[in-house]
């Protein structure tokens, strides 16, 4: 796939319909050293926080990409063209703790513009990301009492804040 470079202040998306309807693939690793994982991901937003554009993602405890998040400084953010959702599906319901999932969604990992995280050539849009706060959600401030129900396990979400470093993607995300 062919990817330019979007300059942020360009970039034209609808986050909802990314996170929400297509999914997105979350990967946090370093590609020159082959340690890296994936995961399709629901949930996440796009803004501005301290002055910087920013993406957050949210990763359970028990997820093994969470692992990655939390020893590697970067991630990236991709979107694929909609033939690529059984490929996303797969990535969001097996562990790459149980073999190569990539290669079983047959991926081609491949080195991102700015960042050690990898990103894919099948891809139409990576956002590239160097993590800049981490937490916790906190039950107790849940202020809409219906989120538990969401965490009948109480595995809570960690929130990832990664200033975005540099996006790529195809024509229909520049402005």
């Amino acid at each position: 796939m062919h990817r330019q470079l979007i300059d942020i202040s360009n970039l034209q998306i609808q986050p909802h319909d990314l996170f929400h309807h297509r999914w997105a693939l979350l990967t946090s690793g370093d590609f020159d050293k082959g340690d890296y994982n994936a995961m399709t991901i629901g949930w996440g937003a796009l803004g501005t926080m301290w002055r910087r554009p920013f993406v957050f993602v949210a990763v359970r405890h028990g997820r093994y990409t969470f692992q990655f998040m939390e020893k590697f400084e970067t991630f990236t953010v991709s979107a694929f063209p909609d033939r690529y959702h059984d490929a996303l599906s797969l990535l969001g319901s097996r562990s790459g703790r149980d073999g190569d999932k990539i290669a079983t969604a047959e991926l081609t990992p491949e080195a991102s513009q700015q960042v050690a995280a990898p990103s894919f050539t099948e891809a139409d849009l990576v956002i590239e990301c160097r993590k800049m706060y981490a937490n916790d959600l906190n039950p107790a401030q849940f202020l809409d009492k219906s989120i538990h129900h969401i965490y009948p396990h109480q595995d809570y979400h960690r929130i990832y804040y990664g200033e975005i470093i540099a996006v790529t993607g195809t024509e229909k995300y520049a402005a």
